[in-house]
């Protein structure tokens, strides 16, 4: 048994002696999107710092806690707070709480983030659906020996997000009225937000927004045989007319304005699983 392996059996007994419960659905919130954990119906809450092997959010907008609860009825695993390759872990660090819902059972994944639009139709504020991404500006966190017991050596890509959870997210929009876009995200490592020229680059390559997270961990579960559903809050513009920067405090306050919908939308959504 590899180091990995032993590691990812001390941290989920760990976690199963703070709770019984057995989700299959785990939900992975990012920037500005903490007030999500008000829906759920806390039945344990888990400090990373108290995890073995885990690590711990450094970020501004991310609390640090594993939370077990229900969501309408439904049982949910909730990672308020995500790790960053920027925060100065590796990808196999960022994305070792991924392999370890595996391990307890989850079956379908759902991300949300912040990211910044170099798609001129998009307007801050706005929620994208992430329908692709594009990896090649970040790390692949399956780097290194293949863990067999997790997933294949070589996983395939072709549908990274679901499209029946795609579609479902499509159908459960239009129902509540809310309007929401659809296009690829690309990671990036970050922290710096993007040059002009970057965003440029991005906007070439096929990217409708860009972000420091999310792909990292869509890998992982794809690898892991999980079903992942992602979505963007448009919180800045990096293709724009005028002289101004980007603050993570703007990024932040837009985000929160952007909350109820998302929100909305990925309870609606988890009724569905």
């Amino acid at each position: 048994m590899s180091l990995l392996h032993e590691q990812l059996i001390e941290t989920v007994d760990f976690i199963q002696k703070q709770s019984n419960a057995k989700p299959t659905v785990a939900i992975i919130l990012g920037s500005g999107l903490g007030n999500f954990t008000d829906e759920i119906v806390v039945e344990t809450r888990i400090a990373y710092n108290q995890i073995p092997h885990f690590p711990t959010s450094t970020v501004e907008g991310h609390s640090g806690q594993l939370i077990f609860g229900q969501l309408d009825g439904q049982s949910v695993l909730v990672m308020a707070g995500r790790f960053h390759y920027y925060e100065g872990y590796s990808p196999q660090q960022v994305t070792y709480p991924i392999r370890v819902m595996k391990l307890l059972g989850i079956k379908q994944l759902i991300l949300s983030n912040a990211a910044g639009s170099v798609n001129p139709t998009f307007k801050v504020g706005d929620l994208m659906i992430i329908n692709d991404h594009i990896s090649f500006f970040t790390p692949n966190p399956l780097l290194g020996p293949n863990e067999n017991e997790l997933g294949p050596r070589f996983p395939d890509m072709s549908e990274p997000y679901n499209k029946e959870l795609i579609s479902k997210a499509i159908n459960i929009a239009k129902q509540h009225n809310i309007e929401v876009k659809q296009g690829v995200y690309v990671g990036v490592t970050g922290p710096t937000f993007e040059t002009r020229a970057e965003y440029k680059l991005i906007k070439a390559v096929g990217g409708d927004v860009v972000g420091m997270s999310t792909v990292q961990e869509c890998i992982v579960a794809v690898h892991a045989g999980m079903t992942v559903f992602a979505a963007s809050v448009v919180t800045d513009l990096g293709i724009r007319d005028e002289e101004n920067t980007i603050t993570h405090e703007e990024v932040l306050q837009a985000a929160k304005e952007a909350e109820p919908k998302l929100t909305l939308l990925i309870k609606e959504l988890v009724k569905t699983l």
